[in-house]
């Protein structure tokens, strides 16, 4: 705890320093983290790669973030460690508690991030708005115990504002989740809008939409 708080009070040129060499963290010179409590047991920022302020970050096996990929301010992101030696989770043997983005994802602000088990969000993809929660543990009512099973988000999808995304969904490549839906299994079908409670297939999208086509992570 002594070493973490004081590199967060260092100047950025010298937290990445010390972040990589008290902590092993793989950290690309370009990429930055801001005002923002972000620890890990493993992290990987790939060049161009941002947390901005007042996020944190604890009680994971790993974040890594793709290119351009970030996080934006105010992000509460926990997990629960695969080596904490608690009895919680024993019976879900491959799971892992771990946080990745592809390349130019994005996660905008204000939202609650459960990596419990993986959550993964493809490149291009962005959790957009505020108040979403992603939830990868809850308990097994007919077993008694706690459970868990990782979310996965494809690549170029768009996530609306306030939804809930619980444990074994996943929204595929090319589509988006309207707002206020709740995603509770795995989805199939690419360029489609999902919305509801519990989401289901509203419409197909044009593959003509600009959004999906984009070269760029950043949305002007």
């Amino acid at each position: 705890m002594f070493l973490k708080c004081i590199t967060f009070l260092l100047p950025w040129f010298l937290r990445r320093k010390a972040l990589e060499a008290w902590f092993g963290y793989k950290i690309h010179p370009s990429a930055r983290i801001g005002f923002a409590w972000i620890f890990p047991r493993k992290l990987i920022m790939a060049p161009g790669a941002q947390i901005d302020h007042l996020t944190v970050a604890i009680n994971l096996d790993l974040i890594e973030m793709g290119q351009k990929s970030k996080i934006g301010r105010g992000n509460w992101i926990t997990g629960f460690p695969t080596k904490s030696g608690s009895l919680h989770f024993k019976h879900n043997t491959g799971r892992k508690a771990e946080l990745r983005l592809g390349a130019c994802a994005a996660i905008t602000k204000n939202h609650h991030i459960d990596c419990t088990d993986t959550i993964s969000i493809g490149q291009y993809s962005t959790i957009a708005g505020y108040n979403s929660q992603f939830l990868t543990h809850s308990i097994n009512v007919f077993e008694n115990r706690q459970d868990c099973a990782p979310i996965f988000i494809g690549e170029y999808a768009f996530v609306g504002t306030n939804v809930v995304v619980l444990g074994g969904a996943f929204l595929p490549s090319f589509s988006v989740l309207g707002a206020k839906s709740l995603l509770n299994k795995p989805q199939q079908d690419e360029w489609t809008l999902y919305g509801g409670v519990p989401a289901k297939a509203i419409s197909e999208i044009p593959q003509h939409a600009k959004y999906f086509t984009r070269a760029e992570g950043f949305v002007h």
